[in-house]
């Protein structure tokens, strides 16, 4: 998923809160998956591998998102 929300200082976009919500999935999930997709975008530009790992893990992002190498 990637985010589309178009601004990275603000509010979530209340159309695709919407649309996630329109699909099943609770409001407070909505968001979590808004904010892991946009953290997932930023921390995709992060060319030093220790840093991004290290941002992810404190983002809650993991092997299952592609950013923490298993085993580590």
């Amino acid at each position: 998923m990637k985010c589309a929300h178009g601004a990275t200082v603000g509010q979530l976009d209340d159309t695709a809160l919407e649309y996630l919500r329109s699909r099943g999935i609770a409001g407070a999930d909505a968001r979590a998956m808004l904010l892991r997709a946009f953290g997932a975008e930023v921390l995709d530009k992060i060319a030093i591998p220790a840093l991004r790992q290290s941002l992810a893990l404190r983002l809650g992002l993991g092997a299952e998102d592609g950013f923490v190498e298993i085993g580590e």
